[in-house]
């Protein structure tokens, strides 16, 4: 037997991923629409869930992993809303809401990224751990993951993407991309920020470009800043811009050079290759985790 179905919604910046499953290994549809604005997705992802209700029957809940920021605060009259975010049209719009309304079952809700985090914990990289960092590099940088066995949240959500690192104006002339606070991580190492600094996407260079080495760098200053606070038992990178395949270890090897034998594990000293890893569930991660969140 299946089980009771879930559905699940990956909302990111490009992509919309919508889902209906019981499980991973029990999924009875998918579909993808592209982040247009809100007035053509939300109506994209609503009538996807009638026709699969229609089909497979009804839903226990939904889980949604969205990009932000966004409203976690269950007293707030914005609560389950995306805020003041840099994608165009995007900010102040609900997304709870509306599924609430349209079919009247519990809606889960966090950031992308801990939504991500949780489907690895579940079923992916993060198995059997109960502290660790999930990064994901793609049109924006965010951050998320576990400590003590609970989902990162606080004052608001972790905004790992927009902390500062060191940027030398030598090397990297480029002042950033991100509209708030210009070079910060997601304006020095997003998709789009590579775009702008060299005129053409990430996938458009090889190994051998300048590009990566910057790349490289500025993911381990943010992985060694998140190893000496928050001390992970893993680090995930996740996200579009982790698709080349020579990245991850390039990485690995600037985040042993910064640390420079500081931190006295193991699982960094002699294990760096299982201690930086790409997602076990690989691009699934982000809508396997808005299901596990529903199912939780």
């Amino acid at each position: 037997m299946s089980g009771p179905l879930y559905g699940a919604v990956e909302a990111g910046g490009t992509k919309f991923l919508c889902m209906v499953a019981s499980g991973p290994q029990h999924i009875v549809a998918q579909e993808r629409f592209d982040t247009a604005t809100p007035s053509v997705v939300l109506p994209q992802v609503i009538e996807f869930f009638r026709q699969t209700i229609e089909q497979h029957g009804k839903l226990s809940g939904i889980g949604v992993g969205s990009f932000g920021p966004i409203d976690l605060n269950r007293n707030s009259p914005s609560y389950g809303y995306i805020t003041a975010t840099p994608k165009a049209h995007w900010s102040n719009i609900d997304l709870v809401g509306p599924l609430r309304k349209a079919f009247g079952v519990p809606v889960a809700f966090d950031t992308d990224v801990n939504a991500a985090a949780v489907g690895e914990h579940r079923w992916g990289a993060a198995q059997g751990l109960d502290t660790f960092i999930y990064l994901t590099i793609g049109t924006g940088i965010g951050g998320g993951g576990m400590v003590a066995g609970r989902v990162m949240h606080g004052l608001v959500h972790p905004e790992m993407g927009h902390m500062r690192v060191p940027r030398d104006a030598e090397v990297d002339p480029f002042t950033g991309a991100c509209p708030f606070h210009g070079d910060c991580l997601e304006g020095l190492a997003s998709g789009p920020a590579i775009e702008a600094r060299w005129g053409k996407p990430a996938t458009a260079f090889d190994a051998n470009h300048p590009a990566w080495k910057l790349e490289a760098d500025y993911l381990a200053q943010a992985i060694v800043n998140l190893v000496c606070t928050v001390s992970p038992q893993r680090v995930i990178l996740g996200g579009g811009v982790m698709q080349q395949a020579f990245l991850l270890p390039m990485i690995r090897e600037r985040v042993l050079s910064l640390l420079n034998n500081y931190v006295q594990s193991p699982a960094i000293l002699s294990e760096i290759d299982s201690y930086v890893v790409a997602p076990g569930l690989g691009p699934q991660a982000g809508i396997l985790g808005s299901l596990a969140m529903a199912m939780e």
